[in-house]
This record gives structure tokens, sequence and C-alpha cells, in this order.
């Protein structure tokens, strides 16, 4: 029996419908994913790969699963001698050193709260996060600029932090003097400290509090997503079924730790399946130095936002050896047929997209049983009861487009969240009556494909027309000249709201007037003539998130001004 077998009853399936209907998860009572699987592995294949990383400057490091067991009792022998116990929050901004492993299997281990967040946070960002909840430590890398803004924004939380250490680059001399006191160096005290560490009594329920994510909307402060001890076990369908990992791989999904994707990606259903996770810890994106990582390190599973496919595709992909390479995902947004179509003509590989939240698992899929159909979510995930409804609540007919709702009349998803920390009022906002209310537009094809159109708050109302800002990115990137664009809206007098492209132009195109009626007659081509953009802006850049979503808020606040 596989340590996987513990917990599926049924691993293979004829079908789709088999798949929908018939996966199940065995959830056993006080389940702890260090000590239940981390723990485990290291008991059946001690000496396996477990962890390869690597940074831009060249650092490499490969860790077996008893060295990732042994780390995290390190872990949770110094955090437990700093005081941090079950059920305290702790802040981790590791960005992508391997230290964040050990640490979040030791904050599982001890029944502390991990809260992953990201390293571009503000002085006001990181006060509001502490003041919202009750943050006990913080543990960060050897950024200075970082360390003194969460020093300055200690002077204006409610509760004093009781523990704040670092760690230390693997570029930084070990017997360098780092002044930061009173921080302490997590890295030097990890080296010393034992290797056992006793599971205390009672560390968790199922219902215990494991990880929370901020996570913000367009509106509002950031909402705090209350993940239990089960979550883990949500992301099995995630690492098996759509990144279709491979035992003794590799797989990279391309995320910060700050962000919820390096939960889907980057340890719970990757370690379920018994796969080596990569990663790959750079500062700045360059997409040449990226499919260099994927071919020298022969990995056998690789996810990553639209974004890097869209530099990917503008590369020769003929130049790297993909021989390993078994399958590519993409989600955060949705796919641009272009996109698709040059990477499969590049590489052989279809790419197979998925749809969540930070609130939610792999909820749409393009699953191992479908036939990809470029820019489409897929149809759902066991356990999500999935329908588009209309602004009255009732559902959509096929063909309409619908808020993407999921019920939970009949069960809760594995791995969904119980709700936003602390605030019962927005939770009962976006879930009521057994239905949660992703924010979501899409559609249903005939053939049960979901279609997304956009945010509710992104879709742009011109002229008594509903236009998802997807359809007309897709027409733009058909044209050779741009390399990323943005649809929003811009209030206008007589229509209402009018379409604006914000475009990043390609190698050895020019801005101007020529172009500008190019791409607006390109789209009235590719699509309905009345989604052409009226304004078009030629930008450098993009802005984005770390993960590497497009901020169309952003733009339009900046329209704004």
């Amino acid at each position: 029996m596989t340590l996987l077998s513990k917990y599926l009853p049924k691993e293979e399936f004829d079908s789709y419908e088999d798949f929908y209907e018939n996966f199940k998860i065995n959830i056993p009572n006080n389940f702890n994913f260090a000590y239940d699987v981390v723990d485990e592995l290291a008991k059946e294949k001690g000496n396996a790969r477990a962890f390869q990383w690597c940074d831009e400057k060249g650092a490499e490091a490969v860790f077996t699963y008893e060295q990732m067991k042994n780390l995290s009792n390190q872990a949770a022998n110094v955090l437990q001698q700093g005081g941090i116990g079950k059920g305290d929050p702790v802040m981790l901004v590791l960005k992508r050193r391997w230290e964040y492993w050990p640490i979040i299997l030791a904050l599982h281990k001890l029944g502390a709260i991990a809260i992953p967040a990201s390293h571009l946070l503000t002085t006001k960002d990181i006060i509001y996060r502490c003041n919202a909840a009750d943050i006990k430590g913080i543990i960060c890398v050897d950024d200075i600029d970082l360390i003194n803004r969460i020093d300055e924004a200690e002077g204006s939380v409610k509760q004093k932090l009781g523990y704040k250490a670092f760690v230390r680059s693997a570029h930084t001399p070990k017997d360098s003097e780092i002044k930061t006191h009173p921080w302490v160096d997590f890295s030097r005290l990890l080296e010393k400290t034992d290797t056992n560490f006793a599971r205390p009594q009672n560390t968790n329920s199922n219902d215990d509090i494991m990880l929370i994510y901020f996570t913000s909307g367009t509106t509002g402060m950031p909402k705090m997503v209350r993940h239990d001890f089960t979550y883990p076990l949500g992301h099995i369908t995630t690492a098996k079924y759509w990144h279709n990992v491979v035992p003794d791989g590799l797989h990279l999904t391309v995320a910060d730790t700050g962000w919820a994707k390096a939960s889907w990606g980057c340890i719970y259903g990757q370690w379920f399946c018994g796969a080596g996770i990569f990663v790959y810890d750079y500062d700045r994106f360059m997409p040449v130095e990226m499919l260099q990582v994927i071919s020298k390190y022969k990995l056998t599973s690789f996810c990553a936002p639209p974004t890097i496919y869209r530099f990917f595709i503008k590369e020769d992909l003929k130049k790297y050896d993909f021989s390993a390479l078994k399958t590519c995902t993409v989600a955060g947004e949705p796919l641009n047929p272009e996109i698709f179509d040059q990477f499969f003509a590049g590489t052989g590989i279809k790419l197979r997209e998925s749809y969540g939240q930070t609130e939610l698992t792999v909820t749409l899929c393009t699953w191992p049983w479908l036939n990809p159909k470029p820019g489409s979510m897929g149809k759902p995930a066991p356990g999500y009861d999935i329908d588009l409804v209309l602004e009255d609540g009732t559902s959509c007919k096929m063909g309409d487009e619908g808020e993407i709702v999921v019920r939970t009349d009949k069960r809760k998803p594995w791995g969904m969240f119980g709700g936003y920390y602390r605030d019962e009022n927005l939770t009962k906002n976006v879930w009521h009556d057994n239905v949660y209310y992703t924010g979501d537009v899409a559609y249903k094809d005939e053939s049960g494909y979901f279609w997304f159109v956009g945010r509710n708050d992104d879709v742009i109302k011109s002229s008594g027309y509903r236009i998802g800002p997807f359809e007309v990115e897709s027409a733009l990137m058909e044209h050779p000249g741009v390399l990323e664009c943005a649809i929003t809206g811009v209030p206008d007098e007589e229509r209402g709201t009018i379409v604006k492209a914000s475009v990043v132009l390609a190698k050895n195109y020019t801005a101007g007037e020529n172009l500008v009626k190019e791409l607006q007659d390109h789209v009235k081509k590719t699509t309905a003539p009345y989604k052409y953009p009226r304004i078009v802006e030629f930008v450098t850049e993009l802005p984005k998130t770390i993960s590497g979503k497009i901020r169309r808020v952003e733009i339009r606040q900046g329209d704004e001004k």
C-alpha cells in the first residue's frame, strides 16, 4: 500500500464521469500533514529526493524526505524554544527560500497558524495584518529594508511581536554579522538544534486553523481566508489529476511562497503523490533562464500563470530539451488560444487550464480525460457542485453568462475554506443559503465546458453590451506585435463605458497611430466589431500581482485620476 492509497479508496478512473462521481478522500481524525505525510514518507522512502532548489545566482540544494523530516523537527524545536505553540499566528515572509518548507512544516507540527505573506508588503500592510490576526511572530528573509519596515510597523500594532527571526541567503557569508537586534538568526539556530522532536499531545483537530491567507479584492481591506488542517487533502486532485505529477519526478510551480498558489503547487498534493518538488528562486523573471532550468533539471511537470507562457512563446522553444516534460498547466487567468497553439507547436504539449480561488482548491479543470479547449476552464472537480446564476439567483441557460457559484447543500468540497477569519458578516455576504458566490462570471457550452468571462468588476458594460476583457485580449494576442495586453473600461458620457487596451509591444514594433488602427481593425475582424478598443495605450509593462495576474483594477484607478 502506498501512502496515497491510504487516503484514496480509488485512484484510477475510466472517464471524467467516473472520476467526478466516484472520487473520494478518506479523512482521518486529527490529520496533520507534517506528521502523517512528510514523516511517513521519511519512513517509507527516506533517502529519496523530496525537494530540489536552485537560485538565479547558481546556488543549489537537494533534500531527501529524511532530511526534510529532520529539518522540520529542528525548526519546530527552534520555534518552541522561542515561545511559539499551538494556535499562535506566525507570518512567513520567505520568498522562494528553501527554508520556507521546513519552517511551515514545523508550524504544522506545533499546531500553530502559518500566515504566508509577500515581501512587497508596505509598513501599512504589515500593521494591518499584525492587528487583524494578532500575529505573534514573523520570520522573514535577511532583507534589511524589509526588516526595517517590520520594526517600523511594530510601533503601531496592538500586540508586540513576541518572536522575530530572519533566514540567511545562500550567498550571505556564514561569519557575517547582521545587526538586527532583537531579531534572531534562524539559520544559525537551525544548524545547532536537535533533530528529534516529540509530537505534542492534542496538536490539532481537523477543524483547527492551519493556514490563513490575506487576499485582496477590488474593494475593501484584504480578507483573511481561513483553512483548517484538512486543507492539504483537497490538493490531492491538484497534483495527481491536474499537474499529473510523476512519482519521483520533479514538479515546478512558479509561485512565491507568499501566495496561495504555492500551497497548490509547491508542497501538499505533490508530496502526497511522492513527487519531488522543484523550486527556482529568482528576483527577476527571465524567460530564457527559466527555460534553461526546465531543460537542465529534467523537470517532469510545470505550472505557471499565462504571463510566463506569453514570454516563452516569443523564444525559440525548439532549442530546449523538453524530453522529460510530461505535463504543463496554467492558472491564474484564462489562457489566450494563441499562446496554447504556439506552445503546442514548440513543445508538443497541450496546456491544461484550471480555475480556483484562494478560498477553494481546483474547482474547474481540464482533467486528463478531457480534450483541452484553449481558453476554457474545463469541467467541475469532484466534490464541487458548480452552477452559473443570474443576478436574481436563478440558474443560467446553456450559453448564457452568469456568476460561478458553489452549492454546498450536499457537502462542503474537500479543501474549501471555513470562512473569513474574524469576519462572520463578510463570510455571510459571499456564502449563504448553502451557496458560495465566487464573484467570477462565466458561461457553459453544449459540451459542459466552462468559459471564463471576467470578474464581476472587470466585465465592461458599453452601450448596452456586456464585454468580457478576456475575449478582446485574446483577439489582440493573435497580432504578432502584441506581447501582452489588458482590457479595461473607461467612463464615457455617450456610451457609459468604452473599451481601452493597454498594450506591451513585441520586439521590432513601434507605437504609433498606424499601429493603433491596425490593432483596432484586427480586433474588429477577429471578434464582434463593437468590442474593439476605442482607446489603445502603449505601455512598457502591465501592473501585476507577484503571482503574475494582471491588475486591471490598478489600470482603472490610474484612468480615474
